[in-house]
Order: C-alpha cells, then sequence, then structure tokens
C-alpha cells in the first residue's frame, strides 16, 4: 500500500458523509498524513439552465455560506483546521480533480451509493472522480 502524505476527502455534507471523513481520518492517521476536507457547491445555473431569467446570487451566497459553516463544523468535529477546508463552486468531479492536483493530494476519499445500471451508466460524482483523477481514489460505499 502506498504511503499517503496528503488525503483530500470529498463530501456532501449529508449524514452519510461523515462515513467518508471517518475513513479518511482513519486513513491520515494510520499514515500520519494531511487532511484537507472539500465541498463543492453546484451553481444554480448547472441545475436550471441559462433559460431562466433570474438573478440566483443572493440564494447561492446563502447556500454557499451555509455550507461553509457546515463544513467548519465537521472539521472542528474531525480535527481539520479551517486552512484545510475547501468550499468551491462547480462541477463536483471538475474541482475535486483540481483541488487534488493544487494541493498535490495522493489520496481521494469519495463516497459512493454503489449503483449500478442505468444509474451507473449515467454517472456519479464518485464515478467521475475515479475515471479522471491522477492519484489513487478510495470510494467509501455509503446509504443503501
Amino acid at each position: 500500500m502506498s504511503n499517503y502524505t496528503k488525503i483530500l476527502i470529498a463530501i456532501d455534507l449529508s449524514e452519510e458523509s461523515l462515513n467518508v471523513v471517518r475513513r479518511g481520518c482513519a486513513m491520515a492517521a494510520e499514515k500520519e498524513a494531511e487532511l484537507h476536507l472539500i465541498h463543492v457547491i453546484e451553481p444554480l445555473s448547472f441545475a436550471y439552465g441559462g433559460d431562466i431569467p433570474m438573478d440566483f446570487s443572493g440564494i447561492q451566497e446563502e447556500i454557499s455560506e451555509q455550507a461553509r459553516e457546515q463544513l467548519k463544523q465537521v472539521g472542528l468535529e474531525y480535527g481539520v483546521g479551517e486552512s484545510n477546508q475547501h468550499t468551491v463552486f462547480g462541477r463536483p468531479e471538475v474541482e475535486i480533480h483540481q483541488m487534488a492536483e493544487t494541493l498535490g493530494a495522493d489520496l481521494i476519499v469519495v463516497g459512493s451509493h454503489g449503483r449500478y445500471g442505468l444509474a451507473l451508466l449515467m454517472g456519479s460524482t464518485a464515478n467521475g472522480v475515479l475515471h479522471g483523477a491522477s492519484c489513487d481514489v478510495l470510494a467509501v460505499r455509503v446509504g443503501n
């Protein structure tokens, strides 16, 4: 097994994602690795497209502030300093890859629902992270 020195844990801030954090923290403790958390916020315009003539900036800022606060709480609970907590906007798989590259992470830990069939063909964040990563990826099964 590799000797990981920087581990990036990607979470969606759900209760399930705490299992992902615990697994990443265990890996970091075992390897004495530096730990980072990332939460990616998809811009509302991605979800609704550019066809709706609305200004989402106020709502987006509120979502961002809540996410930063939740990530801060997770960081406090698991001993990850604020400088190692990253809240970014964009497509999760793209931003997770970019952050891993920026940090020089040698392991990304991400949750996976273990989907199959049509859900797998349509893709998931874990699948996207796995197939584009330049480092190892640990997919932690969450949910059913």
